[in-house]
Order: C-alpha cells, then structure tokens, then sequence
C-alpha cells in the first residue's frame, strides 16, 4: 500500500509539470522546392539545333526533340522529313515556371529563328522546317501574339514575321538517336549547324541580339 500511495504522490507532484511544460520549438521552416514543371513547344527547323538553343539555361528541366502539328499518329523521321505529314521538327520544353517565365521562353524562341523565312528555317527548306509557336491556352496565345507584336513595333526585322502561332496538339516525341543530339553527336552537329549558316543568319537578322546557343 506504502508503494501504491507514493507512486500516486510522485504522480500528483509531477504531473503539473508535464501538463505545463513548454511545448517543443516548431520545427525551422523551409522554403519547399519548386515541384512544378510547364511544358512549351516550339518549331525551329532542324530540332538538334532547337535542343542545344534551350538546354542547360536557368529553370529548364528537359528538352526532347519531336513532331506536332500534323494528324500523323506516332510519325517516324522518315515520314516527317517528306513533308507530307503536317508535321513539324519540333521540341518540347519542360520548364520551371518560378525560374524562367514562358515570356522569356518566348524572347530565346525569337531570336533563335528567323521570322521571317516563309519556306523552312535557314538551309533547312520544306513546310516540316518553319518557324512556329504551339499554344496550350488562352494565356499563352496571348502571350506569344503580343511578343510577336513587340518584335514588329521595334521594327528590328526588315521583313514581316511569317511564323505560325497554331495551338498545340499532340508532341510525337522523335527517335531516341535524335534526342540529346548535341552532347551525344559533338561533331557531327557542329559541322551541320556551320554548314547550315545559322548563326550566321540569326546574326544577320537579329544583329546582337541574336540567341546564342545555351550548349554548343
């Protein structure tokens, strides 16, 4: 009985204390890393040079090369590069929103092409070759016509934008030789992008404004 009654007279002493006692700090706050990834698609001719002009900048995930724009379901290379598809080169870029805008996306998309070329992009001819923005929403179309806009006020170009501004439909992601075309294939692209002269007419059109290649 002796144990019995002090047990319950040590109980009584503490237990004002654990009923009182200070409640435990909360745990620091972190700022949670951003989760959210948007996806952008643009045409740009040849989609090797549309991947090395995206990858490795700020706030972008991935760039896979594709074809959009035409009804062909799970299009081949071979078939896109006839021109009877509706299909075009094309890339798809997944960004983070909080690191890079889809305004800037659009500012790198312009001055990595040339607007103003009607029958494919530089020595790339054909209608799977042209110049293009995919929109998802109203949002975006908003938002690319009004670049679109700006570029004619400043009166940069000489000639008046041909590209499209179309919304997005189905992304055919290409074949996996073409992905990571840059890193994969060094020389083989270098001696393409040269021979083509695109830098050359990026600087033509756009002077120094013109999009340098994020990887090249």
């Amino acid at each position: 009985m002796f144990r019995s009654t002090l047990t319950g007279l040590l109980a009584a002493l503490f237990l004002p204390t654990v009923l009182h006692a200070a409640p435990a700090p909360p745990a620091p706050k972190t700022k949670p890393a951003s989760m959210a990834v948007e996806h952008a698609y643009f045409a740009m001719g040849c989609f090797w040079c549309g991947e090395s002009d995206f990858e490795g900048r700020p706030g972008i995930k991935s760039v896979t090369s594709g074809y959009t724009g035409g009804p062909v379901k799970h299009p081949t290379y071979e078939q896109v590069s006839s021109g009877t598809t509706g299909h075009f080169e094309s890339v798809d870029i997944a960004y983070d929103p909080a690191r890079i805008s889809y305004a800037k996306l659009l500012d790198i998309f312009w001055h990595s092409v040339d607007p103003t070329q009607s029958d494919g992009q530089f020595c790339d001819l054909g209608p799977q070759y042209r110049s293009a923005i995919f929109y998802r929403d109203s949002t975006e179309a908003k938002a690319a016509y009004a670049s679109k806009r700006a570029i004619e006020k400043s009166g940069v170009l000489k000639k008046p934008i041909v590209t499209l501004i179309v919304r997005a439909g189905d992304f055919w992601p290409a074949e996996e030789y073409h992905q990571n075309f840059c890193q994969n294939n060094p020389e083989h692209y270098q001696s393409y992008r040269e021979g083509c002269r695109r830098d050359q007419r990026l600087a033509q059109v756009w002077g120094k404004a013109a999009a340098k290649p994020s990887m090249h």
